[in-house]
């Protein structure tokens, strides 16, 4: 199968059993996206969701946070991942939101990653979300599914991937094709035991291939 067919399977599959993908993280405004997005890096969506009610809550505005100390903001994120480096980048993304951008998340990706604690994977998330722009965030999820469904050929590195499935993927699925991978990753292309059985996928995935030709069970 050449990759252009490929690529239109997989998607085909998508836009017929899963039209409408989005992010699990709870937000009403860019700024709160922004917070959970970050807090989110190497932590599961459903930990953050069980923090950010409160953290919203105090935290109300870029300003609020700004003004905040760590010793103020650590408490509600202790239970996140790596507490110490995040408080530090919440109050420091806040401050230079404030101080730089009138306290408006930025739309584009050199302002965004200026911001403490965003690097380009946080950054194309708030521009497809929030802007709704043909952006591709690459997180540990969509790198491994567009390894194994044989997307990507031989991608080594995030940027390596976002430019493969930006090359392929037409401009209008772009956004949506981000949360369909990270969902189908979550759920169904786990890291160590995937259920191929279950996947609707499995016809057009070389992995699957690949371990039928070695006689694995999947």
């Amino acid at each position: 199968m050449k990759k252009a067919e490929r690529y239109q399977k997989v998607i085909q599959y998508f836009l017929t059993h899963t039209p409408f993908a989005e992010t699990e993280l709870q937000y009403q405004n860019p700024y709160q996206l922004l917070v959970a997005v970050i807090l989110s890096a190497q932590c599961t969506d459903k930990r953050v969701n069980l923090v950010t009610p409160q953290l919203f809550r105090d935290f109300p505005t870029p300003q609020r946070l700004a003004q905040t100390h760590f010793d103020t903001l650590f408490p509600y994120i202790r239970s996140i991942s790596y507490p110490n480096n995040k408080t530090k980048h919440l109050i420091g993304m806040a401050q230079k939101l404030v101080q730089n951008f009138d306290s408006q998340v930025p739309n584009n990706i050199p302002d965004l990653i200026s911001l403490q604690g965003v690097g380009r994977k946080t950054a194309n998330v708030i521009l497809s979300v929030v802007y709704n722009q043909a952006a591709m965030a690459v997180d540990t999820h969509v790198y491994r599914v567009s390894a194994r469904l044989g997307l990507t050929t031989a991608a080594k590195t995030p940027l390596e991937t976002e430019k493969q499935l930006m090359k392929f993927i037409p401009q209008e699925y772009v956004a949506t094709a981000h949360h369909w991978l990270i969902l189908h990753g979550r759920y169904t292309c786990l890291a160590r035991s995937p259920k191929c059985t279950d996947c609707g996928l499995k016809d057009y995935c070389k992995y699957h291939a690949s371990q039928l030709k070695k006689g694995a069970v999947v």
